[in-house]
């Protein structure tokens, strides 16, 4: 097989039913989280948080209780609310979601931000069916049958990978080595994903002129 072709539809999604069960993540996937983890570093710290510097999973400009500051000022009610989604997530997600899929929306958040996350999506109006805030994300897709993760942690593409779980992502630095390296549908923004994931959710591209 062509190896463009490879990253494009990974073996995992071939075997994926015509109703699939897709699991969502929000911050730096639906919504562009980085500047606002930053903006919070640099207030709270006088840390700059370069996004095209960060190649890796971890934020080792901070102290991890300093990280665990930005995380929780960024995560509380008013700065979820406040959140924009990135160009054409809620339109993909709304078309998926009319087409028959399920879509479980699922966030590395304490589960007293549920109802401010639920505000949100609500305001921005992207359906879903299920709304799940913890931090162990990947265990609750398996107990209610996910079929597609879109998550942008490598950590989280691993282990979906490792439990059998097909994964798509919106490509930042610190996943650019996964997005290379292991079974994944990768696009730079929610117009290409929804693309290249069209021919497997039965969805295609959004039309010129449609609109959003």
């Amino acid at each position: 097989m062509d190896q463009r072709l490879h990253r494009r539809c990974p073996a995992a999604l071939t075997t994926i039913p015509g109703v699939v069960r897709i699991a969502i993540d929000i911050d730096s996937t639906l919504h562009q989280y980085w500047c606002v983890l930053s903006e919070a570093a640099k207030r709270r710290f006088g840390v700059a948080l370069p996004y095209e510097e960060q190649y890796d999973w971890g934020v080792t400009r901070l102290r991890p209780e300093q990280l665990r500051v930005c995380i929780e000022e960024t995560h509380r009610d008013g700065a979820i609310e406040a959140s924009e989604p990135y160009p054409d997530a809620v339109e993909t997600v709304r078309a998926w979601h009319e087409a028959g899929h399920f879509i479980h929306i699922t966030s590395h958040r304490v589960d007293s931000a549920r109802p401010a996350t639920v505000r949100w999506l609500e305001r921005i109006g992207l359906p879903f069916d299920e709304v799940y805030c913890s931090f162990d994300k990947v265990s609750r897709c398996c107990q209610i049958g996910i079929d597609l993760l879109i998550d942008d942690s490598p950590l989280n593409i691993a282990s979906a990978l490792e439990r059998g779980i097909a994964v798509a992502t919106i490509a930042h630095p610190w996943n650019r080595d996964v997005c290379e390296e292991e079974d994944v549908v990768c696009a730079p923004d929610w117009a290409q994903l929804r693309e290249r994931l069209a021919p497997l959710l039965g969805v295609p591209p959004r039309a010129s002129g449609e609109p959003r």
